[in-house]
């Protein structure tokens, strides 16, 4: 049977809810095998919750109804009917998924080699060890790694955003599944490396021909990448399905108005001049960072870091001789009130480690930091802990990442007025409250939204309630890293809006991290250029 003459995929009818709240209604759509089609919309219209309904990944309290029939061994199976455990033998091995938070995705306590292995010795137990090991650093080298065989061993937290990116394709690709789902792929990663990695995924399913063809579920937001990639596009408004062509119909001939505003939707540039007068918020000279490289030093391995720490309580740790990779190297900089300082660079140049170092928060991965930071006229690396504390109000971040920064445990409420309760702890609890849902507003998220978990809203919502935990406290110096890189382009439009308009009343300062060169230019005052960890340009907009 030729790829053309069947669909891989075909939902019919699709309906989920959670309780009382319809998430995705009567959605149907048939996927060809080989076939590489786009699933795009704003963030909450249900892209990755249809992704997670094939996987059978739901979240606990969905009711799911429809169908969702799958090509597997020339038999035609419903998904939804299917026990658990025949899923796992359909999941990773037939049907894989690259999530949208790598680093959430991968366990920080194993190596990135030794989850690859486990995801192949999983649909192939009697494979050894080391043809396991090889398959791993044979995937790693195809999915663009330099080093393959040196990173196998490495961990999440020291590879950059593309390399983890990278590394979760090479997991998802073990066993050749038939359909790929890649949800937001390419988040993470600088315009250069999104093209590579969309390459790439057209090369790894041409080679896929070889083994019965692979089909690709592109999830995404980036319009650029959807012309690019795709063959055809599904767009996704509120749960449901408005309209699905081809890629160049969509684009030159959208059906619904909403697929319009979509494809029109482009950041505006909204920058006030600055005062002359303005006074430097944030300064830092020749700022410095070396990260401990993996089982390197004197005394290697685990025996050795035993040893090392038998050492370390006899106050003799001059001893211990680690190798240091420097990541960032001598940058400088100053940031202005009312001023937005972009910072650019390929995936791995250093831009959000100089962000770290500059917030004093790589105290936890063992880095060496060396330079001055002053933080409002305050030699901020030299300040103790309370002083520095007292300071933080004023020198607040929103990470890349919005999960894995927002607690589980907690509601958003809890969440978004920890730092009230921290530096304002005189307010009443009502009062704290009528804070949090005043700047939850703000950021376009309703009060219903208070006692929920971060488990219950889309990446793009979760990255609203990582602003509204920054905007609480009013800061002077806000570090945004990648704070739209989850949005789709009609919200980040709405949120890069919030965010000028916010300085513009507060007067903040904003040191915007990006790898989105129409962002930058629409946010940015000035931008700085990082390549391999040194300062190469420095141009005014």
């Amino acid at each position: 049977m030729n790829q053309e003459d069947f669909n891989l995929i075909d939902i019919n009818h699709l309906n989920l809810s959670f309780g009382r709240k319809t998430v995705i209604s009567d959605f149907s759509l048939k996927i060809k095998a080989g076939e590489r089609i786009a699933i795009v919309g704003e963030s909450g219209s249900g892209k990755t919750l249809t992704g997670l309904s094939i996987m059978g990944l739901l979240p606990e309290g969905a009711n799911i109804t429809g169908e969702i029939n799958c090509q597997i061994n020339q038999k035609s199976q419903n998904l939804l009917a299917l026990s658990e455990a025949e899923m796992r033998s359909i999941r990773g091995k037939d049907i894989a998924m690259i999530f949208q938070e790598p680093m959430t995705a991968l366990n920080p306590l194993y190596t990135v080699g030794n989850q690859i292995m486990e995801a192949v010795q999983c649909h192939e137990p009697t494979l050894s060890n080391y043809v396991c090991q090889q398959r791993a650093i044979e995937l790693l080298e195809r999915t663009g790694i330099p080093q393959a065989a040196e990173r196998f061993s490495y961990y999440p937290h020291q590879l950059s955003g593309g390399q983890r990116q990278r590394a979760m394709i090479a997991m998802a690709l073990a066993c050749k599944p038939r359909l790929l789902i890649a949800d937001e792929p390419t988040t993470a990663l600088d315009p250069s490396l999104r093209i590579q990695i969309l390459d790439l995924l057209k090369d790894l399913q041409e080679d896929a021909k070889s083994h019965g063809g692979m089909a690709v579920i592109l999830i995404t937001h980036d319009l650029n990448m959807v012309r690019h990639f795709a063959q055809r596009v599904a767009v996704m408004y509120q749960g449901k399905l408005l309209e699905c062509k081809s890629t160049e119909e969509v684009f030159s001939q959208p059906d619904h108005p909403y697929t319009n505003s979509l494809v029109n939707s482009k950041p505006v540039r909204n920058v006030l001049p600055l005062v002359p007068i303005a006074p430097v918020l944030l300064k830092a000279e020749q700022v410095s960072v070396a990260y401990p490289q993996a089982g390197k030093g004197t005394l290697g391995g685990s025996f050795g870091r035993g040893i090392q720490q038998f050492i370390r309580g006899f106050h003799f740790s001059d001893l211990w001789k680690r190798e240091y990779q420097q990541v960032v190297k001598d940058v400088s900089l100053e940031l202005r009130q009312g001023e937005t300082l972009g910072l650019i660079g390929e995936s791995g140049s250093g831009k959000s480690t100089l962000a770290m170092a500059l917030l004093d928060l790589l105290g936890q991965t063992g880095a060496k930091v060396s330079g001055q930071v002053e933080v409002l006229g305050h030699d901020w690396l030299k300040l103790n802990v309370s002083e520095r504390s007292r300071l933080r109000a004023s020198f607040q971040v929103i990470f890349q990442d919005p999960f894995g920064s927002l607690s589980p445990r907690m509601t958003v409420g809890q969440i978004v007025g920890e730092g009230l309760s921290l530096h304002q702890a005189d307010l009443s609890p009502d009062a704290r409250k009528a804070k949090v849902i005043d700047v939850l507003k703000e950021v376009g998220l309703d009060r219903t939204a208070y006692s929920r978990y971060p488990h219950e809203f889309s990446g793009g919502q979760r990255q609203r309630i990582a602003i509204a935990r920054a905007l609480i406290l009013k800061p002077q110096i806000l570090v945004l890293d990648e704070p739209t890189s989850a949005l789709d382009v009609t919200i980040q439009k709405q949120i890069l809006a919030l965010l000028s308009d916010l300085q513009h009343k507060y007067n903040m300062a904003y040191l915007l991290i990006s790898h989105d060169l129409e962002v930058v230019e629409a946010m940015s005052h000035r931008v700085i250029t990082l390549k391999k960890g040194k300062q190469i340009k420095h141009q005014e907009l």
